[in-house]
Formats: C-alpha cells, sequence, structure tokens
C-alpha cells in the first residue's frame, strides 16, 4: 500500500485522515485503555489480528483517533455476523472462475466465510514463519505484513490474500466513517475530525441565516431531537426534542 500521510490524504480528499502509519509511533497503534470488547463473531484468535491490523491501517495521530479507538472492529464484528456477512445478495450458484477486476468479487464465499478462511490461513502462515501471531509482531513488521497481503503476496489458500486486504481495507474505511448505529466512529469522532455534522433531517431554521458560521455537533441516526443554531459556539448546538 502507497505510504500516504493522514494530512496529506485530507488535504487531498477533503474527507478524511487515512494511513498506514509508517510515521506513527507503536505507541498509537496500542489498543486503548477501554473496557474489553466483546465480539460476536471473531474469535479471540482473529479479534487479535483485526484489532492490531485496522490499528495500523488507520492509527491514532494528533488529527484524530484511529480506527481502533473508534471502534472499527466492532463495525467489522458485527457487519459480518449479520446479514451482509452471510452473503444476504450475493450471487452464489457458480461457476467460479477467476474474474477481470472490472467483474468486481468472483469468490464463492460469503463475507465471513471469506474471512474465516483468510484469517486461519495468516495465523497458521504467520505460526510457520514467525512463531505467534500479527498482534505480537513490532510495527514495522506488521506494516510489512499488511503490504504483503496487499500485494498478494502471502499463500492464504483459498482466498486471494489481495481479495483478502482490499475487503478489510474498504471495512475498515466503512467502520471509521460509519454512523455509529452500524458499530464503528465511537461518539462521532471521525465526523468530529472532518467537520461532517451527520444524520440532521431538518434544516428549516437556516434557509435565511446567511453570513453565519455553521456550528453544531454531528448528531447519529440513533438520536432524536430539534436542531439549534446559536451564535456562540460554546452553547451546545443540539436540543433533545420535547415530549421524545
Amino acid at each position: 500500500m502507497a505510504k500516504l500521510s493522514r494530512r496529506g490524504f485530507l488535504q487531498a480528499t477533503g474527507l478524511a485522515a487515512l494511513a498506514r502509519g509508517a510515521n506513527a509511533s507503536a505507541e498509537m497503534a496500542r489498543p486503548a485503555a477501554d473496557k474489553p470488547r466483546s465480539y460476536g463473531f471473531f474469535n479471540p484468535q482473529e479479534a487479535a489480528f483485526i484489532e492490531a491490523a485496522v490499528a495500523r491501517l488507520i492509527p491514532a495521530d494528533n488529527l484524530g483517533p484511529g480506527a481502533l479507538e473508534a471502534d472499527v472492529p466492532g463495525f467489522i464484528d458485527k457487519q459480518l455476523g449479520g446479514a451482509w456477512g452471510a452473503g444476504e445478495r450475493l450471487y452464489r450458484s457458480g461457476p467460479w472462475h477467476a474474474g477481470t477486476p472490472s467483474q468486481g468479487y468472483q469468490l464463492p464465499f460469503t463475507p465471513a466465510e471469506l474471512f474465516r478462511n483468510a484469517l486461519r490461513a495468516i495465523d497458521a502462515d504467520l505460526a510457520k514463519s514467525k512463531g505467534h501471531g500479527f498482534a505480537n509482531l513490532p510495527p514495522a513488521e506488521q506494516d510489512a505484513y499488511l503490504t504483503a497481503l496487499e500485494k498478494g503476496e502471502r499463500d492464504l489458500g483459498s482466498v486471494p490474500a489481495k481479495v483478502f486486504f482490499e475487503t478489510l481495507w474498504e471495512m475498515t474505511l466503512e467502520g471509521y466513517f460509519s454512523d455509529p448505529v452500524y458499530g464503528g466512529n465511537k461518539n462521532m469522532a471521525a465526523w468530529e475530525m472532518i467537520g461532517f455534522p451527520g444524520a440532521y433531517a431538518n434544516f428549516y431554521e437556516l434557509v435565511d441565516r446567511h453570513g453565519e458560521a455553521f456550528q453544531r455537533r454531528p448528531v447519529s441516526l440513533g438520536e432524536t431531537g430539534t436542531m439549534q443554531i446559536h451564535p456562540d459556539p460554546n452553547i451546545p448546538a443540539y436540543a433533545p426534542a420535547k415530549g421524545r
């Protein structure tokens, strides 16, 4: 994966900071000191890889939290354990042949099966080559292993390493910026970082107001209430709706 600083990506896209941690310290990659996470899909070995991997894909830095702090592992766990992970909308009747890049996903596995098979193969690969799991590797070696997956240079058996990495990367991004109702984006910290207002549905009060700073905290789909814009940025921009 091309090394790209969090600030460089933010400037290039106007959306968010994404980096693998070439300049991130090992301290940034450590799990947040929260209560232990619980998972419905991942077993402990799988969870250890996912937590360590997403912490390297989007590490915490001075611009905002990393994927681990935003609970991206929880998002991925929920998605794989639900209808999407079960391949609810996937065509699964074959035939199964290698496709071109323009044809998209061409494997017989559901997303849940893809992750389970790939993580099992990664665990076996590292046990043979390193004697321990991904989470116990130094940060530089974690980065090197993720890069090898991205380039398709590791043998994961029935799962192409490149396909697994691309899926993990896409889910890490989705979990980092998703609405918190889906898991991930804990405390809407990623939205706060990029200035995204969230799921407000009513902007009526703003129609005739011009030249004013737009100040408010993000709102999740899981919240109910009315929006109130105040000239004083120290006053919360959201107040619960009466009677709810």
